[in-house]
C-alpha cells in the first residue's frame, strides 16, 4: 500500500489539477449549471442526496460481483480446456475471437428480448464482457511456460497433470491477473449497460433517469461513484495478486527445500 501511494501521488495530482481547472473554467466562462455543473456543485449533490444513491450502488455491486465471478470461472474454465484439449482450441479459438466483434451494446437488446428483465440476461452480459480477456491472458500464459522446466518435469517422470499443477498453472498465474484486472473494469461497464436495457434499481438506471431530467450534477455523481467502484475493484485485484503470487512462490520455496 505505501509503495501504491508513492507511486500513485502523480495521477493524483494531475487529477486535482484537473478538478480545480474545471472549477475555475465553469466561474470564468459563467457555464450554467445545466450545461456543466463545478466539482463543487457535484460533490455537494453526491453528499447531500447520498441516501438515494445508496440503493443504487448496492444493486449495481452485486450485479458486478456476481457476474464478475461467474465470468472469470468460465474464462479460466474455457482457457484450461482449450489448453490442455488441442481439438477444442484447434476448432473454438477462432470462434471466441469472433465473437468479441459483436458489439454488446447491440448484442443486449437481444438478450433482454429472449431472456426477459430479470437478473439473468445481465448477469449473462457481463460475463461476455469478463470471460474473453481472462481466458485469452490465461490460455497466452500456458504457451509462456518455461520449456527446458517442461522438458525436465518429462525427463523426471512428470505426467501431464505433475506438469500442469505444479508448473504450467504457477507459471500462468501473472497473465490470470492480468485478465482479471481488465475484466474487472468490464464488469462494471457490463453491469452499467445491463441496467440500461431495463431494471428497476442501480446506477445505470439513475444515469438513465436524471439524463432524461436534464440534470448533468446528478449524472456526473453518478459517473465519479462507478470510476469510484472500477478503481477498488482493480485495486483489491491487484492486492489479491500480490497474496497469491508470494503464497505460490512460498509454497514453491518450501517445496523445494523439503526435495
Amino acid at each position: 500500500m505505501r509503495k501504491l501511494l508513492k507511486q500513485g501521488w502523480r495521477p493524483i495530482l494531475v487529477l486535482i489539477l484537473l478538478f480545480i481547472i474545471w472549477e475555475l473554467s465553469v466561474i470564468v466562462f459563467e457555464i450554467q449549471k445545466w450545461l456543466l455543473p463545478a466539482p463543487s456543485e457535484i460533490f455537494k449533490i453526491g453528499v447531500a442526496e447520498w441516501p438515494n444513491y445508496y440503493g443504487h450502488v448496492l444493486a449495481t455491486s452485486k450485479l458486478i460481483i456476481i457476474g464478475f465471478i461467474i465470468g472469470s470461472s468460465i474464462g479460466i474454465i474455457v482457457a484450461v480446456a482449450l489448453h490442455l484439449v488441442k481439438f477444442l482450441r484447434l476448432s473454438m479459438y477462432p470462434l471466441i475471437i469472433l465473437s468479441q466483434n459483436i458489439p454488446i451494446i447491440i448484442l443486449a437488446p437481444l438478450l433482454v428480448v429472449w431472456f426477459g428483465f430479470g437478473m439473468f440476461p445481465k448477469i449473462l452480459v457481463i460475463t461476455l464482457v469478463c470471460f474473453f480477456p481472462i481466458a485469452i491472458s490465461l490460455l497466452g500464459g500456458f504457451q509462456q511456460t518455461d520449456r527446458d522446466l517442461m522438458h525436465y518435469m518429462k525427463m523426471a517422470g512428470a505426467n501431464k497433470k505433475q506438469i500442469f499443477w505444479k508448473l504450467e498453472w504457477p507459471s500462468a498465474l501473472p497473465y490470470l491477473f492480468s485478465g482479471l484486472k481488465i475484466s474487472a473494469t468490464y464488469s462494471v461497464m457490463g453491469a452499467v449497460i445491463s441496467e440500461w436495457l431495463g431494471a428497476s434499481k442501480g446506477l445505470g438506471v439513475y444515469m438513465t433517469l436524471a439524463s432524461s431530467s436534464f440534470r448533468p450534477d446528478r449524472v456526473f455523481v453518478a459517473i465519479f461513484i462507478i470510476v469510484a467502484i472500477s478503481l477498488l475493484f482493480f485495486l483489491f485485484i491487484m492486492w489479491l495478486e500480490k497474496v497469491v503470487i508470494r503464497w505460490h512462490s512460498s509454497e514453491k520455496r518450501d517445496s523445494n527445500e523439503t526435495s
